[in-house]
């Protein structure tokens, strides 16, 4: 039986992977390494900003220390959020999809994405309240694929409905392979995404849906019956 819906956040609910892209792409250009936007979404698109940075590094030959990447992720954060401040950043029918949502199950998100960066664009949209958890980066001592931040979304989700939750009684909706590998880690029913991707990438998916916009919580509910 579903009783959660746990929402990856980029490329699920905002639409601001271009974003990120971008403001790595400032970040490491300072750095003199040059990162194609293939490269970005071949390797980099499902690791949080300390992940992602740390690969990149070794990936080039840079083995930054991680008071210097802390101190990119700074900078990166703050020209994502210069680069939201006249963009629309939600997707097409997120706003409509997450209130059709929490009418029915309690919500939460698990994401690589900074708090602050969640919350942000959660607000401006008057969005937050949906969302009985908000599981960001700095949340856990590991980032997707790992398991632990669904993990997390489910024992917070546990404790908003004061009572106990598993894992298997909740879907994730996601955009990549890393956050469908994370979702399958914790045990939960996946459903992709397909904004980052193509459809054909996600088939050890539950299911696959075009956008958020295409979310409906009964064709959900079939996937516990299958």
């Amino acid at each position: 039986m579903l009783r959660a819906i746990v929402f990856d956040f980029d490329g699920v609910i905002a639409d601001t992977e271009p974003l990120h892209f971008r403001g790595l792409c400032d970040v490491l250009a300072e750095e003199h390494v040059a990162l194609s936007e293939r490269e970005y979404y071949a390797r980099y698109l499902g690791y949080d900003d300390v992940g992602a940075l740390r690969a990149i590094g070794v990936d080039h030959g840079r083995f930054w220390t991680i008071d210097h990447v802390a101190e990119l992720v700074i900078k990166k954060a703050a020209r994502v959020e210069m680069f939201e401040r006249d963009l629309p950043v939600l997707f097409p029918g997120a706003e409509a999809a997450i209130r059709r949502a929490a009418d029915a199950v309690p919500l939460a998100i698990a994401s690589g994405a900074l708090g602050a960066e969640i919350r942000r664009v959660l607000d401006r949209a008057d969005l937050t309240r949906y969302f009985a958890a908000i599981v960001a980066a700095e949340d856990t001592p590991a980032s997707k694929p790992a398991a632990d931040p669904y993990q997390r979304a489910v024992r917070r989700l546990a404790d908003a409905i004061g009572g106990p939750l598993r894992a298997a009684e909740c879907v994730a909706i996601e955009d990549s392979r890393w956050g469908l590998e994370s979702a399958r880690a914790a045990g939960l029913r996946t459903v992709a995404i397909s904004t980052s991707y193509d459809a054909s990438e996600f088939g050890d998916a539950d299911l696959v849906l075009p956008d958020i916009d295409a979310l409906d919580v009964e064709t959900l509910r079939a996937i516990f019956d299958s």
